[in-house]
């Protein structure tokens, strides 16, 4: 937590970082599209958020509006020109914020693995057992059919920090690409990472729970 605030805050020089798969997103950047980064509640999202700054395109965050408002007031603090800060409302104006930034080539970061109650879920197989995810990020990717690529940033030392990123994709209906084939897509890459860094991992409740409260 104090890394999340400190690299917020505009301090992470006092980090270094490996980026695998800059080219992807600088591809993703090149192509015009937009793009949607999807990650999870895992590693240090905000370390990485930082670091898409230095792909010279606005990047926005988009978030629960059911934030802790003292989080929400120090984000949109923090993230003065470093990032945008989208929050998903009821009345969905959240859909139309995503889509002009996609129209204007700008890349749109989103947590794919937590949910509100009363959302839309689908159930994928994760660490060897049924999980619920949110339907909202997959179903965005796929009407949007921007390029989508998974993003995560983990603590491999005190002071450094392993970055990735997948390959774009463009999910299409027509192609025969549904919610579930982004969801198969992204729950297989975050289980790749949280059986690399289990300790990284920080979904602190009852995460195989198959019916949504």
């Amino acid at each position: 937590m104090i890394d999340k605030f400190a690299v917020l805050a505009g301090q992470k020089d006092a980090f270094t970082f490996d980026f695998d798969g800059e080219e992807h997103l600088r591809a993703i950047v090149a192509g015009g599209q937009g793009g949607i980064l999807l990650s999870g509640h895992a590693g240090n999202w905000e370390a990485a958020a930082q670091l898409l700054g230095r792909l010279n395109t606005p990047v926005n965050l988009v978030m629960y509006d059911g934030e802790d408002a003292n989080i929400k007031q120090y984000l949109q603090g923090a993230a003065q020109k470093k990032f945008e800060v989208i929050f998903i409302k009821k009345d969905l104006s959240h859909v139309f914020k995503i889509s002009a930034a996609l129209a204007d080539n700008e890349l749109v970061c989103l947590h794919a693995d937590r949910f509100l109650p009363g959302n839309p879920t689908l159930t994928q197989e994760f660490l060897g057992a049924p999980a619920l995810f949110p339907e909202g990020p997959f179903l965005l990717a796929l009407k949007f059919r921007a390029p989508v690529t998974f993003v995560y940033a983990f603590k491999e030392t005190a002071t450094h920090y392993q970055l990735s990123a997948t390959p774009g994709r463009t999910f299409n209906s027509r192609q025969g690409d549904t919610v579930q084939t982004i969801a198969t897509d992204f729950v297989a890459s975050l289980e790749v990472k949280v059986r690399r860094y289990p300790a990284q991992w920080f979904n602190y409740y009852d995460f195989w729970k198959t019916t949504a409260s």
